[in-house]
C-alpha cells in the first residue's frame, strides 16, 4: 500500500447467525455505495456452523480487516458483546487498536461501514455508529 493510500478502519459484525452477520455485512457494503469500501468480515455462529459465537471466528475476521487504521467490531447480543470483552481483556487476540463499539447492529453497523469507506479514523467511525442509536423510525 502506497503512502498516499489513506488506511481504512475495518468492520467486524459478531453475530449468533452466520447468516446475520453475513446479512448485515452484504447490506452495510451494499449501502457504503461505489468506490472503495472499508474492509468487512462477519464473525457469525459457533465454529460448527451453529448459533452461537466463536472466539476463533471473531479473531480471524479482525485480522483479515485490519489495515492499519484501528477494527471497530458490533455486536448483536449480550453474549457477543462477552466474547469480544474477554478477548480485548486478553490483550494479544485482537489487532492493536481494536475497539468494541456499543451500538445497534444493522443501522451501527451501516453507519460505521459508510463513515470508514468515506476514510474516516476509529473514533469518528464509532461515534457514528454510536449515533444510530438516536435514529427514530417515526
Amino acid at each position: 500500500m502506497s503512502n498516499s493510500v489513506k488506511k481504512l478502519v475495518g468492520i467486524v459484525l459478531v453475530s449468533h447467525s452466520a447468516a446475520v452477520a453475513e446479512s448485515v455485512a452484504e447490506l452495510a457494503k451494499g449501502l457504503a455505495g461505489g468506490g472503495m469500501t472499508a474492509p468487512v468480515a462477519p464473525a457469525g455462529g459457533a465454529v460448527d456452523g451453529g448459533l452461537g459465537t466463536s472466539a476463533e471466528l471473531i479473531t480471524a475476521a479482525a485480522a483479515s480487516v485490519d489495515r492499519g487504521a484501528g477494527v471497530a467490531v458490533l455486536m448483536d447480543l449480550g453474549s457477543a458483546v462477552l466474547t469480544v470483552k474477554a478477548l480485548l481483556a486478553e490483550g494479544d487476540e485482537l489487532p492493536e487498536n481494536t475497539r468494541l463499539v456499543d451500538a445497534p447492529f444493522v443501522e451501527g453497523a451501516v453507519a460505521a461501514v459508510v463513515t470508514a469507506s468515506a476514510g474516516a479514523d476509529l473514533m469518528a467511525v464509532e461515534a457514528a455508529a454510536t449515533e444510530a442509536y438516536a435514529y427514530r423510525k417515526e
